[in-house]
């Protein structure tokens, strides 16, 4: 059945590819320009991700292998929402990688990434008055706790050397938030 999509017009989806955290569609469409084509995009499931920040001001990140990369990158905690809110997921995920937990929880809304060929929305969240205990990471993961003073992290952002693209919106969120 024929549906709308903006200006497009999509004939026909059929899924191409799909596993736990994301999945692979292939529409056939008729363009605004009225020419036939196809299109792809790529679903991903919803994520939280969250910058603990303590009372002195230091923020926690993480540094991790990703293999898409093929480096070590130094990002915020996050992960994918499973059958839980954003919130217990950024909860789940601050426990899991860092060992910790949180007395304030601040939402700082979505962010949805690269919109042109994929749906990957992620929310933000500030978690403070923090609680330390032991990280409990999957066997996939190999994860080393980063502290350091926010300051250093949004320079970190500002030049370049952070690139992971919730971690960069939630630093900057954090301190226009200030």
């Amino acid at each position: 059945m024929e549906r709308k999509n903006g200006d497009w017009t999509i004939k026909s989806t059929e899924k191409k590819f799909g596993n736990g955290f994301f999945s692979v569609f292939e529409d056939q469409v008729v363009r605004p320009d009225g020419k036939d084509d196809k299109y792809a995009t790529v679903h991903f499931k919803p994520g939280a991700a969250v910058l603990p920040i303590d009372d002195e001001g230091n923020v926690y990140l993480t540094r991790q292998f990703r293999y898409a990369l093929g480096r070590k990158d130094l990002e915020a905690v996050a992960g994918a929402i499973d059958v839980e809110t954003a919130l217990e997921a950024a909860e789940r995920e601050a426990k899991e990688e860092l060992g910790i937990e949180a007395k304030e929880w601040i939402d700082l809304g979505e962010i949805e990434s690269n919109t042109s060929v994929t749906r990957s929305s992620s929310h933000l969240f500030i978690a403070r008055e923090l609680i330390f205990g032991k990280p409990h990471t999957e066997a996939t993961e190999d994860i080393e706790p980063v502290k350091m003073p926010f300051s250093e992290a949004l320079e970190k952002v500002l030049s370049g050397e952070i690139t992971h693209g919730e971690t960069c919106e939630l630093v900057l969120r954090a301190y226009f938030r200030k």
